[in-house]
């Protein structure tokens, strides 16, 4: 008796886009690096210290309007799009996980509130305790971010990489416009690049435009090097 051989096997399906999960991990693990060194910088600044102090709260004002039009984006643009690529099965776990999504986020961004307080009273006060209050509001914010990016990495961007066509993360990506001058832009990209494996290295620098990573390669990456020297103490880890 001749046995009918299996049928191939089909082959295992390629997730539309792994740029978008990517592209989110990475600003993830930039706030979160930089929240909790900020709060070690803050614990042992000399409370006093007007240029010490101004440098370490304008540090933090950035990465708040990061944050910020990050979950703008998310928000308004890249969830709805998701819910919209979701098959008919997938629809409602989809929203509810962008209900608890909303809801985590709203917390970190009061927390972020929190945080331009504290550091516009350090500002003012130029006391130990206004010191400590802004470190421990970073520590505080970075616990929050923790948590809720842990929870949109475990549950949203699975659904992300597996249904987002790559080109509606393509228009987000080119329509998305951060609210940052050139120079800052330049700092965060830095600051993205520093945890960066080769493979994270490449997308990010080809997602730019040609005259920005002119720019970056003859005076960015220097003009980042001393800002981080000046902040930290120490040069980057790249």
């Amino acid at each position: 008796m001749t046995v009918a051989p299996a049928p191939p096997r089909p082959a295992p399906v390629r997730p539309a886009t792994t740029r978008a999960g990517d592209s989110q991990r990475v600003l993830h693990r930039l706030v979160r690096r930089e929240l909790r060194l900020l709060a070690e910088l803050s614990a042992w600044a000399p409370a006093g210290d007007a240029t010490r102090s101004s440098a370490l709260t304008r540090h933090a004002d950035l990465l708040g309007r990061v944050l910020l039009g990050h979950h703008a984006m998310e928000r308004d643009l890249l969830w709805p799009a998701l819910l919209r690529a979701l098959p008919t099965d997938l629809a409602d776990p989809g929203r509810e996980r962008v209900a608890d999504w909303t809801a985590r986020c709203a917390a970190v961004d009061n927390r972020l509130r929190d945080l331009s307080t504290a550091a516009r009273q350090w500002a003012v006060a130029g006391t130990p305790s206004a010191r400590d209050a802004f470190a421990l509001t970073c520590l505080d914010l970075a616990a929050a971010v923790d948590a809720q990016t842990a929870a949109e990495e475990r549950e949203l961007l699975p659904l992300l990489e597996a249904h987002l066509p790559a080109r509606e993360w393509t228009a987000i990506a080119r329509g998305a416009r951060p609210a940052l001058s050139p120079r800052e832009q330049l700092t965060v990209l830095g600051l993205a690049l520093e945890d960066a494996d080769p493979a994270e290295r490449a997308r990010l620098l080809s997602g730019l435009g040609r005259g920005t990573r002119l720019v970056w390669r003859l005076a960015g990456r220097a003009r980042y090097r001393a800002a981080v020297v000046r902040l930290r103490g120490a040069p980057p880890d790249h």
